[in-house]
């Protein structure tokens, strides 16, 4: 690819993110963002053939680029706390977040729309492999069960920060405190085997 294309895709994905945080996502149209990235509709629609395929590959771009790019350098800490590690795993995940709320609502959004599983499944490749160098030598049902109700609380959160219930700085202390408490729960017991 040569990089006047490049270039575009780049001033694309960067105009989808800008309208994104200042508008919102019903307000995202496709000859805006051509208007904002000085690119033509037929470069978009070359691009990405639909509205949201373009909103899916710019909130796909910036989340590699914001929410999982610490994570490829995670490394395990002799003598860590099972709470302390996971924190360390999710913590980045969520923070970029509260630097820019829209995008969370743009994601909470996009996830549900046609091709948002790809949104999820990124997200599993890039937090997966860390999570699981925290949870080393952890019960496969325990994590099963972390997984389960973090999943349910994260998914629950992000709808509560959507619907303009909570602010978007409460999903990580709600995060730490669940992980906090199962992290608890599960070593005390252990230490009772």
């Amino acid at each position: 690819m040569d990089s006047a294309v490049g270039q575009g895709e780049q001033r694309i994905r960067e105009a989808v993110i800008a309208l994104l945080e200042t508008d919102g996502y019903d307000a995202i149209q496709v000859r805006e963002v051509a208007r904002h990235a000085r690119v033509s509709l037929a470069k978009i629609y070359k691009l990405h053939g639909t509205r949201d395929e373009l909103i899916l590959a710019a909130l796909d771009w910036w989340m590699r680029e914001n929410r999982y790019a610490g994570l490829s350098s995670y490394t395990t800490r002799p003598g860590e706390s099972l709470h302390t590690a996971l924190m360390r795993v999710l913590r980045p995940i969520f923070e970029p977040w509260e630097r820019h709320p829209g995008l969370l609502v743009a994601y909470f959004r996009a996830r549900a729309a046609a091709g948002g599983e790809t949104l999820i499944s990124h997200g599993l490749e890039a937090v997966v492999p860390p999570a699981m160098a925290a949870l080393a030598d952890i019960d496969a049902e325990f994590i099963q069960d972390l997984d389960t109700i973090l999943t349910s609380l994260v998914y629950g959160l992000l709808g509560r920060v959507a619907g303009g219930e909570i602010e978007v700085t409460a999903i990580v202390p709600a995060v730490d405190r669940a992980v906090y408490w199962m992290t608890t729960g599960y070593e005390a017991g252990r230490e009772h085997r």
